[in-house]
């Protein structure tokens, strides 16, 4: 079981002026023993679990913006203080202004023990910006340095972690609802699918029963599974929602989803949640 909030990515983002519910999305790539997914809607801290469960010791925090914690200038605190403010220990790498405006990079990097990620991102405070990478525990000052000239080097579109022998898992979220990842792990992708299902019922459901939370099961493995060996693009809109049932239809596309990308006319699939027993099923669209 998961908790959902009325403040989860489904739930605070929108499409176009028109403000229509942001459609689930995804998209998975395998390459050389490594998994690259593309995702929507998801919120940093509605997936730390999963990210914490495949990664290394450590993890790093290397890029972070957030208006939730400002100065008096009304400039973002740096990562270093807002650990401090939210009493998260960790280790302050400094790496200069030189990193200033490379994208995907802070001029300074977190380093924490993984299992304090959850304190970090406990959902009091919203990054609209944050990228994270695991590291092993006993990473020096010179490998950090080494690792902010691969992070700034690497094109968006090129693969990270060919290029990080001891990294299992590179998140990056943007607008706290895009979500870009590589794993070696390759049960993470279904798990992320898995989780994104079970958010935006979830948030159907806080909406539908006006409570701050709502507590949802998610699928078992071998729908996501189903899923991603069916086509590895997909998009997801609500269907009908009742206290007892919610339907999710699922529709593959022939590439990743973009924005300004519709629902097309016709479902594939319809994933349907079960409140009452707690169950999900997968059945061809009416």
């Amino acid at each position: 079981m998961i908790e959902v909030g009325q403040q989860g990515a489904f739930s605070v983002n929108s499409v176009g002026i028109e403000r229509q519910p942001f459609p689930l999305s995804f998209s998975v790539h395998e390459a050389e023993g490594l998994w690259r997914v593309s995702a929507g809607a998801a919120q940093a801290g509605e997936l730390v679990d999963l990210l914490v469960a495949v990664a290394n010791d450590a993890v790093a925090l290397v890029s972070l913006e957030t208006n939730s914690f400002l100065d008096e200038d009304w400039y973002s605190l740096r990562p270093g203080l807002i650990a401090a403010e939210l009493g998260v220990p960790c280790t302050v790498h400094s790496l200069g202004s030189w990193a200033s405006g490379t994208n995907g990079l802070s001029e300074e990097f977190l380093v924490m023990d993984r299992d304090l990620l959850p304190r970090l991102l406990d959902g009091t405070w919203s990054p609209y910006e944050l990228t994270l990478i695991d590291l092993p525990a006993d990473v020096t000052p010179e490998q950090l340095d080494e690792l902010a000239l691969v992070l700034g080097t690497t094109g968006v579109d090129e693969p990270l972690l060919n290029r990080l022998e001891d990294s299992r898992v590179w998140f990056s979220g943007h607008d706290d609802c895009y979500v870009l990842l590589e794993t070696r792990d390759p049960s993470l992708p279904a798990a992320v699918l898995a989780r994104l299902l079970s958010l935006l019922a979830g948030s159907a459901l806080a909406e539908l029963t006006e409570e701050s939370i709502s507590r949802v099961p998610e699928p078992g493995p071998w729908l996501p599974e189903r899923l991603i060996a069916t086509a590895p693009h997909w998009i997801g809109a609500l269907g009908n929602v009742t206290e007892d049932l919610v339907t999710i239809g699922l529709a593959a596309l022939p590439g990743p989803w973009r924005l300004g990308i519709s629902f097309p006319q016709q479902a594939d699939l319809t994933a349907t949640l079960d409140v009452r027993h707690g169950t999900w099923r997968i059945t061809p669209a009416d």
